[in-house]
């Protein structure tokens, strides 16, 4: 069960991605995160609840409610227009308690499981850029929080979801985890340049919300240009 929902984290979080970087209107992106994140609770709650008291069973069950607690989170703010603060700072926990499970899986785990150590490693950068972006209002890494969104969903979660589910994950972790790292450490330096070309939008009007992290209209909209024309760069 915990393959298949890992499938439906690759699509929100590429759908996510797209909306930091302005290609998704933010409320058309709400419906999946609430999809998916009543997906992520059910899930671990039903897992556990059948384990039988298997400490592995639920221990492996449990980081599956950060992303469900997250991307129900990421709905009601932008259906609500909640200002993202929130979201941020638990983004900074959730960031924490990936190093956990990356520490797990690397040195805990019987038997180990490095590839997942290393994906683990990667969501704690993303959950981290979260933080930075909606908990401390850094938003000029808005567009290169939502590039990394986008990987994330491609590589750490639809393609390991697929592996599993066909049964190619377990006899290959060695090699997953190197080519994961060298993707992943490719990624983060190869997107950074997006920081640099974020542009601040314009103060909105009252009658529009904000969404969390004043996220980017989709690119060539009427309120994605005219903040493009009247907001200042940040360099």
């Amino acid at each position: 069960m915990g393959s298949v929902g890992l499938l439906y984290v690759g699509a929100v979080l590429a759908i996510n991605g797209l909306m930091l970087l302005g290609y998704v209107e933010a409320r058309s992106a709400a419906p999946l995160n609430l999809f998916v994140g009543a997906l992520q609770v059910v899930t671990p709650t039903y897992l556990i609840f059948t384990a039988g008291g298997d400490q592995a069973t639920i221990l492996a069950a449990s980081g599956l409610y950060l992303f469900g607690f997250t991307y129900l989170y990421v709905g009601i703010n932008l259906l609500a227009g909640l200002d993202g603060t929130g979201l941020g700072w638990f983004s900074a926990f959730v960031a924490l308690a990936a190093l956990v499970y990356a520490g797990l899986n690397f040195w805990y785990n019987t038997p180990s499981d490095p590839a997942f150590g290393v994906i683990w490693l990667y969501w704690a950068v993303l959950w981290g850029l979260f933080w930075v972006t909606l908990g401390v209002g850094r938003v000029e890494w808005t567009r290169y929080t939502g590039g990394v969104a986008l990987v994330a969903g491609v590589v750490t979660a639809a393609i390991p979801a697929f592996l599993l589910l066909t049964g190619n994950w377990a006899d290959n972790v060695n090699r997953w985890a190197w080519g994961l790292a060298v993707i992943e450490v490719a990624s983060l330096l190869l997107l950074f340049p997006l920081r640099s070309r974020y542009t601040a939008p314009a103060q909105l009007p009252e009658s529009e919300p904000v969404v969390a992290g004043d996220v980017p209209g989709p690119r060539g909209s009427a309120p994605e240009d005219a903040r493009r024309s009247t907001g200042p760069r940040v360099r």
